[in-house]
């Protein structure tokens, strides 16, 4: 069996691919974009844009655009492993499904090594059972990190990275729990898990896992110092997660549209499993019962997790547009990956960003721009994709019945 190591090459530092047409939008508009057009380096900012057409027989036909997009060129990825991460839990519970478990079977995690934590309940379900399917609402609301850990301890290490190695994802090297300080010895050994039934039956047991093989470190940093930017981070990202842009991408285009991938590059998951991601990646946490998140609308407002298009906005989000989304940020980089249709004028296309934000330069004080930088970026550039995409005309309407969920409507 190859091992992470086996089938982790790094990229060509100088593989950086921009497109015209992409160039050219953010030059049209230079009130938004000039800054980031001096300084896409420093700012370490990348975009992908897929434009989607529709044949006769509702068949999409995609075209990818790019703009500074390496995946050489590191960004911190912060909660959108958890994207994968997800996919990943449901193909490999499909896996155990004669044991009689699915995502909504009780979960239990207990804690057998180091600094690991248990979970017998959760308060923020209907019944105070903790599941998988309840930690995958959790992410793809508010990207909870608690909720991903559990789900990367249920993987192990070695399962999660090898899986991504061989579905082609060579960018992307997942080998940490988010918001925990562990050591990268802790990090290689996950919790021991049970699926119990009725009367606490215990349908399936896994024992806590270790991950032998190692990873090789990548010496990657968030920026470099340019014109009158210092960007001289002292902290060490050698071993920590990584992911490109565009591997994120393929693998929400993969979530859509799964014959528009590779057949290698799909996750193994049924279509059930499909729609139940799909709906709570565009649900709101506003409309959002269990876990109880309208309860905290300070925190958990409309657009806290949808920001491109929409930014850091409070207002109320119109119903007829949907973001199916992923997002995160860390150590001044600001991510989001998405898919975003509008359901009155029958629009959908793909767009995933990140930028750096940070004009001092140091990665670990917790200062950032993401105010004054990230969320006015990743709002101008949602809607100018966006007003293009409402110019241009279509030959087929897109039939986008598929993708109208019922949410909790509080």
């Amino acid at each position: 069996m190859q091992t992470a190591t086996d089938t982790m090459p790094l990229p060509n530092k100088d593989s950086s691919k921009t497109d015209a047409f992409l160039n050219d939008l953010l030059k049209q508009l230079p009130q938004y974009f000039d800054s980031v057009q001096r300084n896409r380096q420093v700012r370490n900012v990348q975009v992908i844009y897929t434009k989607v057409d529709r044949g006769a027989n509702g068949i999409a036909a995609l075209k990818h655009y790019y703009f500074n997009v390496n995946p050489a060129a590191y960004f911190y990825p912060a909660a959108t492993v958890q994207f994968p991460i997800s996919l990943l839990t449901l193909q490999k519970l499909n896996a155990l499904k004669a044991n009689g478990i699915d995502k909504y079977t009780t979960m239990l995690t207990e804690a057998g090594y180091g600094s690991q934590t248990a979970v017998f309940n959760d308060p923020t379900t209907i019944d105070g059972q903790p599941s998988i399917a309840h930690y995958l609402k959790k992410i793809g609301m508010t990207a909870d990190a608690d909720a991903g850990n559990r789900l990367y301890e249920f993987l192990g290490q070695q399962y999660l990275n090898n899986q991504l190695q061989q579905k082609g994802y060579t960018n992307a090297q997942i080998i940490q729990r988010l918001d925990i300080p562990l050591s990268a010895e802790e990090n290689r050994h996950t919790n021991p898990v049970k699926f119990v039934g009725p009367y606490n039956k215990v349908l399936y047991q896994q024992p806590g896992q270790y991950n032998q093989p190692t990873f090789p470190d990548h010496n990657d940093a968030p920026g470099k110092a340019a014109d009158s930017l210092l960007v001289n981070a002292p902290m060490d990202f050698s071993s920590m997660n990584r992911i490109s842009l565009e591997d994120l991408h393929t693998m929400l285009v993969s979530l859509v549209f799964p014959n528009k991938v590779t057949a290698a590059q799909r996750f193994n998951i049924t279509d059930e499993d499909r729609k139940f991601m799909l709906k709570y990646m565009s649900q709101l946490p506003t409309e959002t019962t269990y876990p109880p998140y309208y309860a905290d609308s300070g925190r958990y407002f409309p657009a806290c997790n949808k920001l491109l298009l929409f930014g850091a906005s409070k207002e109320k989000l119109p119903e007829y547009i949907r973001s199916f989304n992923t997002t995160s940020k860390g150590y001044g980089q600001l991510l989001e990956v998405a898919y975003i249709v509008d359901f009155e004028k029958k629009i959908e296309f793909f767009l995933s960003a990140v930028i750096y934000c940070n004009n001092v330069g140091t990665a670990d004080d917790d200062q950032y721009d993401y105010d004054i930088i990230g969320y006015p970026f990743m709002k101008h550039l949602g809607q100018a994709i966006y007003d293009y995409e409402v110019k241009r005309e279509k030959k087929i309407e897109p039939d986008l019945e598929e993708l109208k969920f019922i949410y909790d409507k509080r």
